[in-house]
């Protein structure tokens, strides 16, 4: 069984930065798709970012040019730095483990950019 634990959510004024980190148990780290998703209040969850074990990334047009999305396979550990946050970007956070036979989500982390 793996679990994921995100973890650097807060409150941060708009403009500002987070680093979002999520570490995984287990040895399949490296072979999986590792991403983020968000899911603000009333919103339906929504992809941020993902990361091939390639090392491929994809990311939500909204967050392109101000998110970036980094693995560390020697920690089993993927972040997401968030920069010139802004109020919309506010929701909770998930972390998304990908193999082709099995999907683990973390328990999510908040985010909430003031104005």
């Amino acid at each position: 069984q793996v679990q994921l634990v995100e973890s650097g959510g807060g409150l941060v004024q708009a403009g500002g930065s987070l680093r979002l980190s999520c570490a995984a148990s287990g040895s399949i780290f490296r072979l999986a798709v590792m991403g983020w998703y968000r899911q603000a209040p009333g919103k339906q969850r929504e992809l941020v970012a993902t990361m091939t074990s390639a090392g491929t990334t994809n990311y939500a047009s909204s967050v392109k040019g101000r998110f970036t999305i980094s693995r560390d396979n020697a920690k089993n550990t993927v972040y997401l730095q968030m920069n010139t946050l802004k109020p919309e970007d506010s929701a909770v956070y998930l972390c998304r483990l990908q193999l082709p036979l099995n999907d683990y989500w973390g328990q999510g982390t908040q985010v909430t950019v003031s104005s």
